[in-house]
């Protein structure tokens, strides 16, 4: 099941778009399963379910009888650094699929904090500027495809001026497909047209606007899509659009029955490949099983500029500063404790990272396009706006379903203070999964501050 976090900002510059500042919490599955959204950690639930199925005994029983030390005891130490990638795969002369040499598709640092039981990632998107250990200027996914894992490993660290990585996760792309397979299918929303053919990488995909139940095909297809403007932060956002809609059906799913977790744990053997240990993915499932999903923080490497190399292509120029900044937060520096917005993580919010979609519940004509122009104006994106379910609503309701901590926050911010206490409601399992981070339903207490922003 490739991660695949975080998302763009929507302005073109060069062959890419800027990558917007992204932190999205995940919500998990529950016991073991809950913290699915690290996939780190979704490994060592796997291992977990594996050990108790070939002992035909319960997880709790498993747990009790492994008798596992506790991370710090193995590891020696409070927090370790884990590189994730996701391994793409090409085709030979016959058509045959192959992935010993493929580059990295998705690439992610993880931090795992066992005191605070605090899980922080941080996205390197593929095409970043690197200088590989050969002098050769290239893409960063470029390192395994030269080097394997192990030159992976040293090139994401230097990148991110980090110590070496503990251990690593290698995960196959056809993993999520197999996933989603096996869970019978996932619900999707699809926002826009989205039409490619690329016959050599067997990748056909053409969707319309609207809900789907998508096989594994066609969510793996969904994606990798990354033809549009925005290019591949955009398609970071579908892969994470898929991976709310994988963990929706197992939630849904529960993993009671022996013979589906048998399946699921199949495709885990075929799929990954990691330098855990048996006894440190269950000592990680036992420490993480209860973990709050709000303890989930997530973010991408912006970039401030493209440039054309000689041998790798179009790459992106990382922004150094802001790189920096997110390493000392995210994988070095202590993780903050959850707490309310102050105004100074509001205003680290670009509104142009934050897509919103707008809902008229007032009963009164329009009154949801003038929220959305007004948030428009503000530099948020702006989605769907449709006329809500409900009609004659007297207060107004904002819904968040995304990683972007305080997303919510900052839309609630924005409408004025006639709603400033009105609540964020957690909306991150939604059904079919919304292309959106934050849904308005606009109330008849925000007529008052429409009338004032026409005045002015």
């Amino acid at each position: 099941m490739p991660g695949a976090l975080l998302l763009g900002k929507y302005y073109t510059l060069g062959k890419h778009l800027a990558p917007r500042d992204q932190r999205r919490p995940s919500t998990g599955l529950g016991r073991l399963v809950a913290i699915i959204a690290a996939l780190v950690v979704f490994v060592a639930a796997v291992t977990v379910l594996a050990i108790s199925a070939i002992r035909h005994q319960s997880i709790i029983a498993t747990i009790e009888d492994s008798l596992v030390p506790s991370p710090q005891t193995l590891f020696a130490r409070d927090r370790i650094l884990v590189l994730l990638v996701g391994k793409d795969y090409d085709y030979n002369e016959k058509d045959e699929e192959y992935s010993s040499q493929a580059r990295s598709d998705v690439i992610k640092a993880i931090s795992l904090d066992f005191v605070h039981k605090r899980i922080s990632e941080l996205a390197v998107p593929r095409d970043m500027d690197v200088i590989l250990p050969n002098g050769a200027e290239s893409k960063i996914n470029q390192a395994l495809s030269d080097g394997g894992i192990r030159e992976a490993q040293a090139v994401v660290a230097k990148f991110l001026g980090i110590p070496p990585f503990d251990r690593y996760v290698i995960l196959r792309i056809n993993s999520a497909k197999e996933v989603v397979n096996a869970l019978g299918g996932v619900n999707m929303k699809v926002s826009e047209q989205l039409d490619y053919d690329d016959t050599w990488g067997h990748l056909h995909i053409h969707f319309h606007p609207g809900n789907y139940h998508m096989n594994g095909e066609q969510a793996v297809s969904y994606a990798r899509f990354r033809h549009d403007a925005c290019g591949d932060p955009c398609r970071i956002r579908r892969q994470q659009q898929v991976e709310r809609a994988i963990i929706n059906a197992l939630r849904a799913n529960k993993l009671q029955d022996l013979a589906q977790i048998q399946n699921y744990i199949g495709i885990f053997q075929r799929n990954v490949d990691t330098n855990l240990s048996t006894t440190e993915l269950v000592s990680l499932a036992v420490a993480f099983q209860s973990m709050d999903p709000k303890n989930v923080r997530a973010d991408q490497v912006p970039y401030t500029d493209t440039k054309d190399t000689v041998s790798g292509g179009n790459v992106l120029v990382a922004d150094e500063n802001a790189k920096q900044a997110l390493v000392r937060k995210l994988l070095l520096g202590p993780p903050p404790a959850p707490s309310s917005p102050q105004p100074v993580d509001l205003a680290a919010i670009s509104p142009s990272s934050v897509k919103v979609d707008v809902k008229n519940g007032t009963g009164i004509p329009g009154q949801g396009r003038r929220v959305a122009d007004l948030l428009a104006k503000q530099g948020f994106v702006i989605g769907d706006v449709a006329t809500a379910e409900r009609s004659g609503m007297a207060a107004t309701e904002i819904y968040e379903h995304t990683i972007i901590t305080f997303a919510g926050a900052k839309v609630r911010a924005s409408l004025g203070p006639t709603v400033k206490n009105t609540p964020i409601t957690s909306d991150a399992l939604a059904s079919p999964v919304p292309s959106s981070d934050v849904t308005v339903v606009v109330g008849k207490d925000l007529l008052a501050r429409l009338t004032s922003s026409i005045i002015k």
